[in-house]
């Protein structure tokens, strides 16, 4: 299987789609100012512990307090709390952890309340990034994540991820990490560590220890509610969880990115440095690869599959319900059980793609096309696990009711990507009155006229539906070269086939939209 990466940037956000044979199955928003991304390390302050829910709120700087349950403290708290207090005051030197005095671990059924009280200073960890209405969900068993590794201050258990089957694999890893682990770490040792040598885990486990340290250095200088540590960017972290060898590109469209990422590789996998390339096209990366137009496609509350079949997918507080319809496939000359067994087979490896893509999480129903056979149903439930296989998100399939629903539940640590894939009306904009359309390179003239003379941006890119470029690009002379006789500015048009009819924007320099 063919494994691409390609990078989107613009001025406020990194978009990242992975591509399995030229097919989207998972795209990734990273914003610019996102502060409580999954990972990240706060100094927080507990606003009120709640007794009946055995839980704190605490206030990490978000507008909405952090959730912090009595199960998420994790059994080493009171070292944890200790070891902030000390760094806190500046009595820690990087390495003291090897010599801490650990405290006694907190029971499982204990008490919120004898453990935290309001006004504490606490060291925590986003777990899950804000949703809706909530504020972001926290632990106080805080672990950082390698490629390889992932280290587990205040305890001194050394886990294999199950997915590592090999009982021999399994021994031999245990027994490099236990020869190079410090003391005072646990380590849990990640799939992705399969067959690999003793130098590239001791590497890991450094660079871990060593972000660590930083953590420490960071605490006496540390203020409530500020960030002490954060996570690795998410294009960082979405290369270090799944490269491998069946990664054959990573497109970036922007220098700073493409730098970063190809340092990043020449550090975790100096073999794969080639792989990385940076894009210079002339049209959007996204619409050179075709990504914008399967994003339109497969984003709608209507997603079409092959056969004629389709899914309809609908949203609601408290879960997600995905409809199978057989559509014309139903005209097909086959039985009615044959035709529901290929729907539902084909439904089932779509439905494990929209879950990545969408990131979906919490609770899915599925409701399949009615099968009378116990031995189809057992088989599209085989098929479905096999293809949420490659979900790197925990899930748990239920086997089919007798109504032929499936139930799924997703892990959701970010909220769910949600595009937009219904269009304006390109002539009325959505109000029900029409606007001459024959008069668009005028009004965009104007804007170019506004933002020249009074914001005085001189490096400014219109982007615009292919037929509005096609319209001002076309031709001798063209209204583009009109402009730049009139301005003596060349504006560089730019064409966007996800773009309605008469939508255009204007960047600056620095690829940030131009509000007017």
């Amino acid at each position: 299987m063919n494994k691409e990466l390609v990078i989107n940037t613009t001025g406020s956000e990194v978009v990242i789609a992975q591509l399995e044979d030229r097919k989207l199955i998972e795209l990734n928003r990273e914003k610019s100012n996102n502060n409580f991304a999954v990972g990240d390390i706060y100094l927080g302050k507990v606003k009120k512990v709640m007794p009946g829910l055995n839980a704190a709120f605490v206030d990490v700087g978000y507008e909405k307090d952090a959730f912090l349950h009595y199960l998420d403290l994790g059994p080493q708290v009171q070292s944890f709390n200790k070891f902030a207090k000390l760094g806190l005051a500046g009595k820690l030197a990087p390495d003291a952890i090897g010599d801490f005095k650990m405290e006694p671990d907190i029971k499982k059924d204990g008490k919120i309340g004898d453990v935290l009280q309001t006004g504490n200073q606490i060291l925590v960890q986003i777990a899950k990034e804000p949703i809706s209405t909530k504020g972001p969900r926290i632990s106080s068993e805080i672990s950082l994540a390698g490629r390889y590794l992932v280290l587990v201050p205040f305890s001194d258990k050394i886990s294999v991820s199950q997915k590592i089957k090999e009982a021999e694999e399994r021994n031999r890893l245990k027994r490099l990490i236990q020869s190079i682990r410090p003391k005072g770490f646990g380590v849990i040792i990640r799939t992705v560590a399969t067959n690999k040598k003793v130098a590239e885990l001791d590497q890991d486990l450094n660079e871990l220890i060593e972000r660590w340290n930083s953590l420490v250095v960071t605490l006496p200088t540390a203020q409530p509610k500020e960030k002490v540590l954060g996570e690795i960017k998410r294009t960082s972290a979405l290369l270090r969880d799944v490269l491998n060898d069946t990664f054959s590109s990573i497109t970036v469209d922007d220098q700073t990115i493409y730098n970063e990422i190809k340092n990043y590789i020449q550090h975790i996998a100096p073999d794969k440095e080639k792989i990385v390339k940076l894009y210079k096209g002339k049209e959007g990366i996204f619409e050179e690869f075709g990504i914008d137009r399967q994003i339109k496609a497969a984003f709608g509350q209507n997603v079409s599959l092959k056969s004629g079949a389709y899914l309809i997918i609908q949203h609601t507080e408290a879960m997600h319900v995905i409809d199978v319809n057989s559509g014309h496939r139903s005209r097909s000359d086959n039985d009615q059980e044959t035709n529901a067994f290929d729907c539902n087979l084909e439904a089932a490896g779509e439905i494990a793609r929209q879950l990545r893509l969408r990131d979906m999480g919490g609770i899915i129903v599925v409701d399949f096309i009615d099968m009378h056979s116990s031995e189809n149903r057992k088989v599209l439930f085989d098929k479905l696990r096999e293809a949420m296989e490659m979900d790197r998100a925990k899930h748990t399939i239920l086997p089919p009711s007798k109504f032929g629903l499936i139930q799924i539940t997703r892990q959701r640590v970010r909220p769910e990507l949600i595009i937009e894939t219904l269009e304006k009306c390109p002539t009325c904009n959505g109000t029900g009155e029409i606007q001459p359309s024959i008069l668009i390179s005028d009004e965009i003239e104007n804007n170019i006229r506004y933002i020249l003379k009074e914001q005085n941006e001189r490096n400014i890119k219109l982007w615009v539906n292919p037929f509005v470029e096609a319209y001002l690009t076309k031709g001798f002379p063209s209204i583009q070269m009109k402009w730049w006789l009139k301005f003596k500015v060349w504006v560089p048009i730019k064409a966007n086939s996800s773009y309605h009819f008469l939508e255009y924007h204007f960047l600056n320099k620095i690829d940030e939209e131009i509000k007017l």
